[in-house]
């Protein structure tokens, strides 16, 4: 049995269909949803489906949160441009959790607009990453979010030299996420969860209507130290 149900969207700065959200939060039983470019439709329905953390709405493709099924302060990461957003599942609070859990959310600047000013963007924002990391090694952590990363990019192999990818247990290529519209086939892989200190249980990417990107919905555990056991660490 998972003890994390975790889910990461960019609702589109607003265009992904609150209805939509609402229903894969309760319908799935989500217990910790990390959103991208939230504005407030989306935000008011997720609060709705999760009553606890930090949303903050905007229209600017900056909006961020994380909602919660269990109390959780959460703060934000200073970071240029558009921050990232931090929170510590204890077990205090959580009943399934036999250890604390930190979840990041990011959104790191998109590697197309205006090039000769966001591939530095890129590259501070992830420095800002990189110190938070290493400056809290916490034993059990999730970053997840839409780092404007495929596996193949430097962004992202950066942060796997810190953090393993969830679905490195995978028996399977995990699928695509993004696509050029709502309704696009997805043609790359920039949605992602990494972490440490936990066993990937299940993987699935779920098209969420009126969104260019599908969410992706994972089962997590506190890892188990035994021999043979496939963990984020």
């Amino acid at each position: 049995m998972h003890d994390l149900r975790l889910l990461t969207l960019n609702c589109w700065n607003g265009r992904a269909e609150p209805a939509a959200i609402h229903r894969l939060l309760e319908e799935r039983s989500v217990d910790v949803a990390c959103f991208q470019e939230l504005a407030p439709a989306q935000a008011e329905a997720a609060a709705a489906a999760l009553p606890y953390g930090k949303l903050n709405p905007r229209d600017d493709f900056r909006g961020m949160g994380i909602a919660l099924r269990f109390p959780g302060e959460v703060l934000p990461i200073s970071l240029p441009r558009r921050n990232a957003w931090a929170t510590d599942l204890r077990p205090s609070e959580w009943p399934q959790l036999e250890a604390q859990v930190q979840v990041l959310d990011v959104h790191l600047q998109a590697p197309h607009v205006y090039p000769w000013r966001s591939i530095p963007l890129r590259r501070r924002q992830l420095d800002g990453l990189e110190d938070w990391l290493d400056a809290r090694p916490v034993p059990h952590l999730i970053l997840a979010g839409d780092l404007n990363s495929t596996p193949a990019w430097p962004a992202y192999q950066r942060l796997v030299r810190r953090l393993e990818d969830a679905s490195g247990s995978l028996s399977e290529k995990p699928p695509r996420t993004w696509g050029p519209g709502a309704r696009a086939p997805r043609c790359l892989r920039i949605d992602h969860v990494l972490g440490r200190g936990l066993e990937t249980l299940s993987w699935e990417v779920v098209r969420v209507a009126g969104s260019d990107h599908s969410a992706v919905l994972v089962d997590l555990r506190l890892a188990d130290e035994e021999p043979g056991t496939r963990s984020l660490r």
